[in-house]
């Protein structure tokens, strides 16, 4: 259960994503009051499709977020190759080219990390299938803040250490199936 004050959503994931991202993002109806940002593992040497097949398949819009953007209700914001994803204030993301953390970048925790400190309480913060502990400092900053913080089950994950990682650092995160984290961010939306 999601508190009352929920203002944006943010997911990361690696190994096992798109499934996961599949079966959770198409659940939510367009005009999802919510932003959703999110941060998947890609190579940082090509571009990626991950915005044009989700796209495809989501009612919400789905883009790669561009630095000094405007964050909107209603659409899903990819963090793209190479990149890390922040979220600078309530209403703007931007990207950064510094170091890799965890050796990725984008980096889920900086994603992570940035959103808790703007969002605070509000904040719901989601880790799925991916083999690595990226994510799990970011899920325990967004606990300390006040959020939300939902695990994909490691026993129904592709990959099950990213979400086991995270459950380690943060055990009182809710551990959920895809399902009932797509029910959690609707719940969410009619608080």
């Amino acid at each position: 259960m999601t508190g009352p004050s929920a203002r944006a959503v943010v997911i990361g994931a690696s190994s096992g994503a798109l499934e996961a991202l599949l079966g959770i993002l198409p659940g939510l109806p367009k005009g999802y009051p919510l932003p959703i940002m999110v941060v998947v593992h890609v190579p940082p040497d090509r571009k990626s499709l991950l915005a044009e097949i989700l796209g495809m398949k989501c009612r919400m819009g789905v883009r790669e977020a561009e630095d000094k953007e405007p964050v909107c209700a209603g659409t899903v914001y990819l963090a793209p190759p190479d990149y890390h994803l922040l979220a600078e204030t309530e209403n703007c993301l931007s990207l950064s080219s510094e170091e890799p953390v965890h050796y990725s970048r984008p980096s889920i925790d900086v994603l992570f990390e940035s959103a808790a400190d703007v969002y605070g309480p509000g904040l719901i913060g989601i880790i799925l299938s991916g083999g690595s502990d990226d994510g799990a400092r970011g899920l325990q900053a967004i606990r300390q803040a006040g959020g939300t913080a939902l695990v994909q089950r490691p026993s129904l994950a592709l990959v099950p250490v990213m979400p086991q990682a995270a459950l380690d650092v943060c055990p009182d995160a809710r551990s959920l199936s895809l399902e009932e984290i797509t029910a959690c961010l609707l719940e969410a939306a009619t608080v």
